[in-house]
Order: structure tokens, then sequence, then C-alpha cells
């Protein structure tokens, strides 16, 4: 069976590609459905990382994540760091290209974390005009993940649920649910992560993420580095049953084990898939994209505006 969503395929479960790995993988090539990489880690690369990359796409689907779109900023849309992006993606023939509903920098400094927007209609709108642009320019839907979040703000007039859904139904974009990210979120705001799953476009959710997180009492922090909990599995199971065939991966990034414990935790999903972990197959060509025009101008909304934030 093959469930096309915003005409990308279903591709099992797969694997976070880190350094630590790649003699694992180059000498045993692991019986892994698809592996999703750092789309910054391979873009300004041209040694080591990139030729294990190339190894590795031949024989596996790639799929690319990419933590410094900055699609939230107020700052104008990084035409170098698009170009970059749109040649890996041709390169590594990336099934498809996600980043965060965040921002992660201003003025062309990158504060390299996933910085949280305020839900309104006001963002809302230049989210949307920004993701469009990224679209039209990639020639690919993008997918956009919700990130954890640790503060809110007073200007926000809707739940982040409402904000993501009609993020992805304007801009005609797709959805990479983190159900830890979930998790995190809803615990740290007292928010109830059933609604939140229950409330989205599940069609166009086109890949999920499972990950453990560090548990620190009062508030919980995604961090990556351990085993996925109980209750995140039950959410997950969830989601499975609201949305069907969907592409899951673990991510693991800090003390990471070996090759087949991270391998193992993420074949555990079978368990929690239900009727959806039994014959499901993904189909993907490996077809060229076009040819990029170095010349091109990445196209800038209109107005920038700064966001009071109290």
């Amino acid at each position: 069976m093959s469930n096309l969503r915003l005409g990308l395929p279903y591709l099992g479960l797969g694997i976070g590609l880190r350094p630590v790995h790649y003699p694992y993988i180059l000498e045993h090539w692991p019986d892994v459905d698809w592996f999703e990489i750092i789309s910054e880690n391979y873009m300004e690369s041209a040694g080591r990382p990139r030729y294990v990359l190339e190894q590795i796409a031949e024989r596996y689907p790639i799929v690319m994540h990419g933590v410094s779109m900055s699609i939230g900023s107020t700052a104008p849309l990084d035409q170098n760091y698009l170009v970059k992006l749109k040649q890996l993606a041709k390169w590594s023939q990336a099934i498809w290209v996600s980043d965060h509903i965040c921002w992660t920098g201003v003025n062309g400094l990158n504060g390299h974390d996933l910085l949280p927007l305020p839900f309104n209609e006001e963002t809302l709108k230049h989210v949307v005009a920004r993701v469009k642009l990224v679209q039209e320019f990639l020639e690919r839907p993008l997918i956009l993940e919700n990130p954890s979040s640790y503060v809110t703000f007073r200007d926000s007039t809707m739940s982040e649920w409402e904000f993501t859904t009609l993020l992805a139904e304007e801009a005609d974009c797709g959805l990479l649910l983190d159900i830890n990210n979930v998790y995190v979120t809803c615990f740290n705001h007292d928010l109830e992560p059933a609604e939140f799953i229950h409330t989205l476009p599940h069609q166009r959710i086109v890949q999920f993420h499972l990950a453990g997180h560090t548990d620190c009492g009062t508030h919980i922090i995604d961090t990556h580095d351990n085993h996925v909990i109980n209750p995140v599995w039950e959410l997950y199971r969830l989601a499975c049953q609201l949305t069907g065939d969907v592409s899951t991966l673990l991510e693991w990034d800090a003390n990471i084990p070996e090759f087949d414990v991270v391998h193992n935790e993420v074949l555990r999903a079978r368990q929690f898939m239900g009727e959806y972990a039994q014959g499901l197959e993904y189909s993907h060509s490996f077809q060229a994209l076009p040819q990029l025009n170095p010349q091109i101008v990445v196209p800038q909304p209109p107005v920038f505006e700064t966001a009071e934030v109290e």
C-alpha cells in the first residue's frame, strides 16, 4: 500500500543519521527503511560527511531536516541559505525538506535555538507568506515541525494547534508532528496533548518524530538523549489511529548509544501502529529535480515588521 500525502510517499521507520554511526552503517548496511539528515551538517561540507552521505543515499531514501531556515523571523529570507538547501536536496535526492515553526535569529545572527512565536493573526499572515515563497523557490512542499516550547506570549490569541492548522492550510504545506514535542510543550504549559493531536489536519501530516527528553520535575527539556517514555508512545498510538500510515523517525542526538540500540527503539513503533503496522510499503523513484538556476532571486514579502512582545 502506498499513501501519498502532498504527493509524498510513506517511507516506513527511519533513523536520524549521525556521524558516530557512519562506520557501522558503511560496514553493515543495516535493514533501515530511511535516514533523515540535519541539512546544515551537509550544506557546507565537501569532505567526509558528503562522501558518506553519497554512499548512503545510493541505498536508502533520504529526508532533509533543517534547523536554520528561521521561517518565523522578521528578517528577510536568507537567499544564500535557500540556494544551498535546494542544491543539497537535488544532490541527495531528498524525498522532502523540513524545518521548524520558529525563528532562529535576526540581522544575520543565528541563535542556534528554535525560538517560539506568538500565535496570532499577524504572525500567521507573516509566516504563511514566507512559507509560500520558500515552497515556490524550492519547487516542493515544505514540511514544518512543531518545536518544544518553554515560554508563551501575552500577544497570543490562539492555541498552538489552531495556529499550526491554519498555517498548514493557508500556506498549503505539510506538517512534521513531533510527538515528544507535543508532550513536552503540553507538560510545560499545562495543556492537553490529546487535544493538540486531535485538532491538527491529519491529512497534512507527512512525518512523525519520536525522541527522549529530560524531566526536571517542574518542567521538561527536549534533549533527545534517552529512550522514548511510555506516555509519548501512547500519544504516538493515538496519532497513528488518526492519521494512518505516516513515516516515523527516531531522533537521538546526545549520549548516543550503539546503532542497534537506536534501531531497536524505533522498531518499537510497530507495537503502537495497530492495523497500520501490517503490509505497508514505501514507493519512491529517484527522479531528478529541475536544474537549479544560480541567478534566481529568492522573493521577499513586501514588508518586514518587528512584532512587539510584552
